[in-house]
């Protein structure tokens, strides 16, 4: 990033509030409920975090770099340690942006990050740690620009009963973030919404509680959490924003039911606990 687009995005991010998507859909401000300490440094192979997923261990976490690092895992412990690197069989880091997990213990990786908007085909990988094999799932959408209309780019995703649930980083002017979904297995498919809602500021990453009762939006500025309801992911039931104005945040991941692991592209990572 140049000196030029990091200035204005820390000004941006500084400035970014609760307060348009309080009075838009009637988000919570609940800031005071949570606790958001700096644990660390992340390890230098993985100084540009984008995506996390748990590892093996019970305090362990993947992660990997942004567009144009290795296709590699990193594991890391809660004190920034590396504790084991993993190439990832057939794949290629055009743009990984985030990551999800099933029950299975499968890892899926965002292949689908697309600021330019010229990308044609996006892909997910599901990675079988256990077997070390990797299947491609891939979407297709009628790009041309990036526009209110088209969701061209993507920073974020979690799995839930059997599928990806897929969120858009709204470029748009209107903001509006619009989530899909598409199967958790091989293959290519087009991309089926399911719901939209404004938002102030771009979505970097998902998930969902381990109870799947509750899933949060990552921002450039904050945090949006939603009550789920049924099976569908949707947008209908917000529950609460608060900032984090923790640079250029772009991973996250539920540690319980309530607390959240974040990491940011400058190597720091944050424990967000709910009081």
């Amino acid at each position: 990033m140049n000196k030029a687009i990091y200035v204005w995005f820390a000004v941006k991010t500084l400035l970014c509030t609760c307060q348009p998507d309080q009075r838009t859909n009637d988000f919570r401000k609940v800031r005071s409920h949570y606790k958001i300490s700096k644990i660390g440094k992340l390890p230098s192979q993985a100084s540009e975090s984008s995506g996390l997923a748990r590892a093996g261990g019970k305090s362990t976490f993947w992660t990997h770099n942004d567009s144009g690092g290795k296709p590699e895992l990193y594991e890391f412990d809660l004190t920034g340690k590396l504790i084991s690197t993993k190439s990832i069989p057939g794949t290629q880091n055009v743009d990984w942006e985030d990551l999800a997990q099933d029950p299975s213990g499968n890892i899926y990786i965002g292949d689908f990050g697309n600021n330019a908007g010229t990308r044609k085909s996006l892909d997910i990988y599901k990675y079988n740690p256990t077997a070390s094999t990797t299947e491609k799932i891939s979407f297709q959408y009628p790009f041309k620009k990036v526009d209110k209309d088209a969701p061209n780019d993507f920073e974020a995703f979690f799995y839930h009963d059997q599928k990806l649930w897929l969120f858009s980083k709204n470029w748009g002017k209107d903001k509006f973030v619009k989530v899909y979904t598409l199967p958790a297995e091989k293959g290519t498919y087009k991309l089926t919404p399911v719901d939209s809602i404004q938002v102030s500021s771009q979505v970097t990453s998902a998930d969902m509680s381990p109870d799947g009762k509750t899933f949060a939006l990552l921002t450039y500025g904050k945090v949006l959490t939603f009550e789920v309801s049924g099976e569908e992911i949707n947008f209908k039931k917000p529950v609460g924003c608060f900032r984090l104005v923790k640079k250029q945040s772009e991973a996250l991941i539920f540690l319980n039911n309530t607390d959240m692991l974040i990491t940011n592209e400058q190597g720091d990572f944050y424990k967000i606990t709910y009081q």
